[in-house]
């Protein structure tokens, strides 16, 4: 295919797949539970990090992170008790458990209490026209109040060459508007032309048989890589083509 043909094709494969049948299938359903925004903010957190392995085994566990904070997490985070936090002994999907869990319920709570909440802590600075330095900086601040050494794995750092897809699966859910009512838009001071495509084996696959991706590790080189060709096709929105390449790989097993 020529360039355009291949911009054309994503283009009607993005436009396929965001639509209200995707929720039904990904994680994303977890915060479309809720209204309140600081909710659907930590919901979509807790529910990004887990991401990954069986998309049923994510949901699931996804919908008892939510029943453990009483189905009001914003409410949970910044009034929980020790004691509260107990109820999360035997909670674990794949590496990540109980422990973990309860530092990220604390974490969340230093966050929305000294650093004005996840918004303020993910937005690049003004002349980035990137979130490598963000996530990077974000990741210091999750981690400023005591924790266990092992649980610093479940926030990836680009800095240090990690694609990070989850986080920046959750920075597409929270910030690219909501027109066709699957991502949020509810982070007005950020920039969607900013965003990085989550990159994994689904998508980084697709990527390169359809020749936008070369790098064979699914890495902060090969985000960087995917960027260039992705911004050609759409500045103001190429993490559009997320959904693209994720139902290519996913949807028709392409």
């Amino acid at each position: 295919m020529t360039t355009k043909e291949l911009k054309e094709f994503l283009d009607e494969k993005a436009d396929l797949y965001e639509n209200n049948q995707f929720i039904d299938s990904d994680p994303i359903q977890i915060p479309h539970s809720f209204s309140l925004k600081e909710d659907i903010e930590i919901a979509g957190f807790l529910s990004s990090i887990i991401a990954w392995g069986n998309r049923t085994m994510i949901i699931k566990n996804s919908k008892r992170m939510m029943d453990l904070m009483g189905n009001s997490p914003y409410d949970f985070v910044l009034h929980h008790s020790e004691d509260q936090l107990d109820n999360f002994d035997g909670f674990v999907h794949r590496t990540f458990n109980a422990e973990d869990f309860k530092f990220f319920i604390r974490s969340l709570k230093n966050i929305y209490e000294n650093h004005n909440g996840l918004a303020s802590v993910l937005l690049p600075s003004k002349e980035a026209d990137n979130y490598q330095f963000a996530i990077h900086n974000f990741k210091k601040i999750f981690f400023e109040i005591p924790h266990l050494p092992r649980t610093q794995k479940h926030i990836s750092d680009p800095v240090k060459g990690s694609a990070a897809k989850r986080i920046n699966m959750f920075l597409r859910w929270m910030v690219r508007d909501n027109k066709k009512g699957v991502d949020f838009g509810i982070w007005k001071n950020h920039k969607a032309s900013n965003l990085h495509c989550p990159l994994d084996v689904h998508t980084g696959n697709i990527a390169r048989k359809l020749g936008v991706l070369n790098r064979k590790q699914n890495d902060w080189k090969a985000i960087k890589e995917l960027d260039l060709m992705l911004r050609e096709f759409d500045a103001n929105d190429p993490v559009k083509y997320d959904f693209a390449l994720f139902g290519l790989g996913v949807f028709e097993k392409f």
